[in-house]
């Protein structure tokens, strides 16, 4: 199988380039080809002509989506619209990568993929208009929402706790948001395994389990064998440019009939601080 990814080089990119084995992979970045650029993403499809595209690139700054929202359109939504046009003129199948939060938060038991869209940010906004216009230009392409996406090699929340906590004796962690954390590996071995089961339609991909940001801040430095003390907050403390959900919980129902299932979130942490220990490559 001939595999394209764009966004090769962010964090769920690297993790597609180094898991993906056994198949021909070509990863782009955005200097290979910008998605806002139609000419740019025809030209390079019809180079290497793949049986499927993984759709990686993203603006997923949530809080710069705000306030740069026709950059945030232009990459999340039209960018992915140029994909998806390409896809279909090479024959080609197409994987995008979506979000818990083309929801609103406002449900208490987990989202299943077929539950209705309500985005409350600009982010969300632009992955749930990406996600219909998909879906109208190739009915069978493969929409794969996550959540909480964490991994060595990009800004992360694990990332940012271990660093705030070597300098600091107390770290306020908000207790009111409640979702899934997801390793980059974990999520790059369940696209490589959609792809090759020819999975269609939108499906939900999350580590195992489910936790609030201060649950998993206190997980992360107790595993770190860090002293620092964790303390529960309100997101009212911290307010910022984006609403986040309340509650983004994603079901993994849609994988059951591909036969995956996902490890879960604290195996997925002891193995991302064991990854994160290991000095990386600078090539």
């Amino acid at each position: 199988m001939k595999i394209t990814i764009f966004g090769a080089t962010g964090l769920l990119g690297k993790c597609l380039m180094q898991e993906w084995t056994h198949d021909q992979v070509i990863g782009l970045s955005s200097k290979d080809a910008d998605i806002r650029n139609e000419q740019q993403v025809q030209r390079v499809v019809a180079r290497d002509a793949p049986d499927w595209i993984v759709l990686a690139a993203a603006f997923t700054d949530v809080d710069g989506c705000e306030t740069h929202r026709e950059q945030a359109y232009d990459v999340n939504c039209r960018g992915a619209l140029n994909v998806a046009r390409a896809a279909i003129l090479h024959h080609a199948r197409l994987l995008f990568v979506s979000t818990d939060y083309v929801f609103d938060g406002m449900k208490a038991t987990p989202y299943e993929s077929d539950d209705s869209r309500a985005p409350q940010s600009v982010y969300g906004k632009t992955k749930a208009d990406a996600e219909i216009g998909l879906l109208g230009i190739l009915p069978d392409c493969c929409i794969v929402r996550t959540s909480w996406l964490f991994g060595v090699g990009g800004k992360c929340f694990p990332d940012t706790i271990l660093r705030l906590a070597a300098t600091r004796s107390t770290l306020d962690v908000v207790n009111d948001q409640r979702g899934c954390p997801t390793y980059s590996v974990d999520l790059a071995r369940a696209i490589i395994a959609l792809c090759r089961k020819q999975a269609r339609g939108i499906l939900h991909a999350t580590d195992a389990g489910e936790c609030t940001w201060f649950e998993f801040a206190r997980e992360i430095l107790r595993e770190a064998g860090s002293a620092t003390e964790v303390r529960p907050t309100t997101s009212d403390k911290f307010v910022r440019p984006a609403p986040r959900p309340k509650y983004s919980v994603l079901s993994a129902e849609s994988l059951k009939p591909y036969d995956i299932s996902m490890p879960t979130w604290q195996d997925a942490l002891s193995r991302y601080l064991v990854e994160r220990r290991v000095p990386q490559s600078s090539g």
